[in-house]
């Protein structure tokens, strides 16, 4: 009798340690009793949420093209490098208005507990509403802020004047894809991506565990492990500035917590999405409007091979291959200022 209470109490002792070390901590919101400060402008959403952004470029009163930035994993509204490396002339003559935003749980916007691949594209349509942005307006997305795009052309597309997609991340369970393309780009992964995603798509309350725990190596996003970088990658990261890296404020970037960020990042990027991109109908038939997607053939994070299949399915997508390149070179001298070229007045050209 007493060796099962003691298997018992054993077990509950046991049940109680696994549910406390795969609950997240909750976030420290900001401007919560001993949260980071608020610094940064924001609006107010429907449910209650903030939302920090910044703006660049000529004011949008005068803004002939009005961008909105989405920032990638691991970042915030700070990164702001398609507006930094373009020639401020270029900005001037153009009448560029750029605003870039913290996705939720990133930086100084509240947490979305709920977010979904659908809901951050209702966010920045009620985001453009209350900056006075018009009814049209240009939105461009790096790495996982990509996929962001993916969820305008869905859900938003009337509101769109045209979209860019610079290194985009993929779900590599996305329907469209072939089963053995996607495996084959799945497993050239370093394995702890490989688990780190798995884990994110079929187990996802264990996902703050899996990036937490000691036993086995976390995602190699988050621990920023060489082997993802390409030669070229190296290069640009070595070549970015400490100024630079301070001016993107990196201490910003996770303050309110990994979970709410990076993790959850994880979660409905790698998630079931309630639509495949390769379903998607081109929004702008009349061409008043393109979307362009802009991939490195040397991207270590991103298999091109799948970047490809995407552009063979939807023709009416302008893809550029950068030859040579890995997931960073929007770094390079003139990418920011091609890309920009392409996507506002590229046909006009």
């Amino acid at each position: 009798m007493w060796n099962r209470r003691i298997v018992l109490v054993l077990f509950i002792m046991l049940l109680a340690w696994a549910y406390q070390n795969t609950c997240p901590p909750p976030p420290k919101i900001c401007g919560s009793p001993g949260g980071p400060p608020i610094t940064a402008p924001r609006i107010k959403l429907r449910d209650g949420r903030h939302l920090a952004y910044k703006e660049h470029g000529v004011p949008k009163q005068v803004a002939k093209y009005k961008i909105i930035y989405f920032h990638g994993f691991s970042s915030c509204r700070h990164n702001e490098i398609i507006v930094t490396k373009v020639s401020p002339e270029l900005v001037q003559e153009l009448g560029v208005y750029v605003v870039t935003f913290d996705r939720p749980g990133y930086g100084e916007s509240d947490p979305d507990p709920n977010r979904t691949v659908k809901s951050l594209a209702l966010d920045i349509e009620e985001l453009a509403d209350q900056l006075g942005l018009g009814s049209r307006f240009y939105v461009i997305g790096l790495s996982m802020g990509g996929q962001v795009v993916w969820s305008c052309l869905k859900y938003i597309p009337r509101r769109l004047a045209g979209a860019a997609l610079i290194a985009p991340v993929v779900n590599y369970w996305w329907p469209g894809f072939p089963a053995n393309l996607s495996a084959a780009a799945y497993y050239k992964q370093p394995l702890a991506d490989q688990w780190a995603v798995r884990v994110a798509h079929h187990i996802p309350w264990l996902t703050y565990w899996w990036n937490t725990q000691k036993f086995f190596p976390a995602s190699s996003a988050i621990t920023r492990n060489p082997e993802i970088f390409s030669p070229q990658d190296e290069e640009i990261l070595k070549k970015i500035s400490d100024t630079v890296r301070n001016k993107d404020k990196p201490h910003e970037v996770k303050q309110q917590g990994e979970f709410e960020s990076f993790h959850r990042d994880l979660i409905v990027g790698f998630g079931s999405w309630e639509f495949d991109p390769m379903d998607l109908e081109n929004p702008f038939q009349n061409n008043e409007g393109s979307v362009h997607l802009w991939h490195g053939d040397d991207d270590r994070l991103v298999p091109v091979t799948l970047q490809r299949y995407i552009a063979s399915k939807l023709p009416w997508i302008h893809y550029h291959e950068i030859p040579g390149s890995g997931h960073f070179f929007i770094n390079l001298d003139g990418m920011s200022e091609t890309i920009l070229n392409a996507l506002l007045v590229g046909e006009k050209k």
